[in-house]
């Protein structure tokens, strides 16, 4: 079964105050790009990367994999406006007979072979996509105006990460579609189902500054 990853790393990052798109901003001694190019090009669950870095970022995006030895990278694209152009361009660079397509966040840069196994596994068990998760700890309210107009039961929700695994032409098809804030979301307007796996707390993504010294607090434990 042939694994293809796109590693989404078009995103412009403002609220970090970079000068820099956000995954190249330091994590570490090196960008934060740097951490989830190692990760799945070390991991034995992934055969090809294809980067989606931002405009004008493509080169570096190619010369830092050749840094960190990503031998997997087959392809850096251009990203687009929105986060799904940006999937669209890396899609269309996996070949055909690829089987899984694998989405991950380079924003989430500690992406770990148990949470990549997870989300490829649920693929086996008759799902079109798999996507890790964590519970909801706090009380959720539905708000309009200002008022609070439901209570939202928590047990019922959960928060969603990347890496997101699907089958690939079910993503394909679902890509031809509207935006989406993710690639499930995607997946399930176009009727496919999703299993919901065990996500890490370390997965956070990567918004603010303070972000961005949290996890570089977990890399270096």
């Amino acid at each position: 079964m042939s694994v293809w990853a796109v590693l989404v790393a078009a995103g412009r990052g403002e609220r970090l105050g970079e000068d820099k798109p956000k995954a190249f901003a330091r994590l570490g001694e090196l960008p934060m790009l740097a951490e989830p190019l190692r990760r799945l090009d070390e991991s034995p669950w992934i055969d090809e990367i294809v980067v989606v870095a931002p405009p004008e970022w493509e080169e570096p995006a190619i010369l830092l994999a050749e840094e960190v030895g990503a031998s997997k990278v087959s392809a850096c694209v251009t990203g687009g406006a929105t986060r799904t152009e940006s999937v669209r361009a890396g899609v269309a660079e996996v070949p055909e007979e690829a089987a899984v397509i694998l989405v991950h966040d380079a924003a989430r840069p500690l992406v770990s072979d148990e949470v990549i196994e997870r989300v490829i596994s649920a693929l086996g068990e008759g799902f079109d996509g798999a996507v890790p998760s964590l519970p909801v700890s706090d009380t959720v309210k539905r708000v309009r105006d200002g008022v609070v107009v439901e209570t939202v039961p928590r047990d019922e929700l959960v928060t969603v990460q990347t890496p997101q695994a699907f089958v690939a032409p079910v993503l394909r098809s679902a890509l031809e579609g509207s935006e989406g804030s993710d690639c499930a979301s995607l997946v399930e307007a176009n009727g496919g189902r999703i299993k919901v796996v065990a996500g890490d707390e370390r997965l956070l993504k990567v918004t603010t500054p303070a972000d961005l010294e949290r996890v570089t607090a977990w890399l270096s434990t």
